[in-house]
């Protein structure tokens, strides 16, 4: 009889330390999906912060290179027009030039007329 009943109480705690490993085991279970989700969390958060990131320093550059464009545009629009300007005062001179020397070579060959 001793033996049933210390048979029974071993019995009965081998199903407590059962019941005690399911509910420890269901325990780290939660808290392993708690970990994850937060390390899930945690990592969409710096995804979020290092893509913030990104488009705010493609736009600095972005900006800088706009910048340094429309500077190069307008240097190289001031030397065409210095170039240009030189030569268009060439060309007007050359013709001033030409027109004066034509214009007293067919003066002197036109006899004055006497009406």
């Amino acid at each position: 009889m001793e033996l049933i009943k210390k048979i029974k109480q071993a019995e009965a705690q081998a199903q407590e330390i059962i019941e005690q490993a399911k509910a420890q085991a269901a325990t780290q279970a939660e808290e392993a999906r708690q970990r994850r989700r937060q390390l899930l969390e945690k990592a969409e958060q710096q995804r979020k912060k290092a893509t913030e990131a990104a488009v705010t320093e493609a736009q600095s550059q972005g900006h800088t290179e706009v910048e340094k464009l429309k500077t190069q545009a307008e240097k190289q629009r001031r030397k065409l027009h210095d170039k240009a300007g030189s030569k268009l005062a060439t060309a007007a001179a050359r013709i001033t030039d030409y027109l004066g020397s034509h214009s007293a070579k067919t003066s002197q060959n036109v006899a004055p007329s006497r009406g």
